[in-house]
């Protein structure tokens, strides 16, 4: 299952990507369905079943949209965390003269930092230096808090895409991560959310990233240092992770800065992170 939030003439929905039409579960359920992913998230099997009957059903044409005429809005308005992980592909790694972490490498980003499909990421004016990173991030399904690595799977609801945008001037500057890794817009994610079952193993997804038609990324989540159960369990442990919580994974190598010469986000250049079985998530830049 494919689910996308959207507005048409400034009404929200969450509604199911089915090819190049989306069907609105908003319209199609009145006040059964939330307009809000977060919620859906939050009600987890009980609605998912319901979505999936109506669907079989025969479709009312007002809850059907073309995706062209839609606005597409990031998944999730306000995840109560966006928690990343860095280094956790070896060649990036070494490309960024960092050794391999013995333990995942934790960072968050803010609620300022998020944008959806098609949006502008905005080059700070404090920066010089914003690069990209395409990664795979997990959607959190239901509270977990201790979990062990054999039981976290149960606590995804799905999977979507992040650019995580980094300026590494200022993420370098400071000795910690936080300033360069959460200016306006540098958390992209979307265009969907994907189900756990319909993606299947996480860790077996090729991923890119295409900077101006040219292939900058290009890897496959099999090269993950810390699988998905492990980040899942290791944040369990000290935080409790909420539905809709966002978990990105970590970026492959092929990033701006281990370049030579270095490659530097600059106003007008478009950016396209695909990931197998979920889709590509589109930007602009502007300064």
């Amino acid at each position: 299952m494919k689910i996308a939030t959207f507005s048409v003439q400034d009404e929200r929905h969450i509604g199911l990507v089915q090819d190049d039409r989306i069907i609105s579960l908003t319209a199609l359920g009145s006040d059964e369905f939330p307009a809000c992913m977060k919620r859906f998230i939050e009600r987890g099997s009980e609605l998912r079943t319901r979505a999936e009957q109506l669907i079989e059903q025969r479709v009312n044409d007002d809850a059907i949209f073309r995706l062209s005429e839609v606005n597409v809005l990031p998944p999730i308005a306000q995840p109560e965390k966006i928690i990343c992980v860095g280094l956790n592909y070896i060649d990036h790694c070494k490309e960024t003269g960092m050794e391999t972490p013995a333990s995942p490498v934790i960072f968050s980003k803010y609620a300022n930092a998020i944008a959806g499909h098609n949006d502008a990421i905005e080059i700070p004016i404090n920066s010089t230096e914003v690069d990209f990173e395409a990664e795979l991030a997990v959607v959190i399904g239901r509270e977990a808090k201790h979990v062990s690595e054999e039981e976290a799977n149960d606590y995804v609801f799905g999977y979507t895409i992040m650019n995580d945008i980094s300026a590494r001037d200022l993420q370098f500057q400071d000795g910690q991560w936080s300033r360069g890794k959460t200016a306006d817009t540098f958390a992209p994610f979307g265009p969907v959310v994907v189900t756990h079952d319909e993606v299947g193993d996480p860790h077996n997804l090729a991923i890119s990233l295409e900077l101006n038609g040219e292939i900058m990324q290009d890897s496959n989540t099999s090269n993950l240092i810390f699988t998905v159960p492990k980040i899942i369990s290791f944040l369990s442990q000290s935080m409790t992770l909420k539905p809709g919580d966002l978990i990105a994974t970590g970026t492959p190598p092929g990033v701006g800065m281990g370049r030579n010469p270095k490659i530097w986000l600059k106003n007008g250049d478009r950016l396209n992170v695909s990931i197998e079985k979920i889709g590509t998530l589109s930007n602009h830049v502007i300064a």
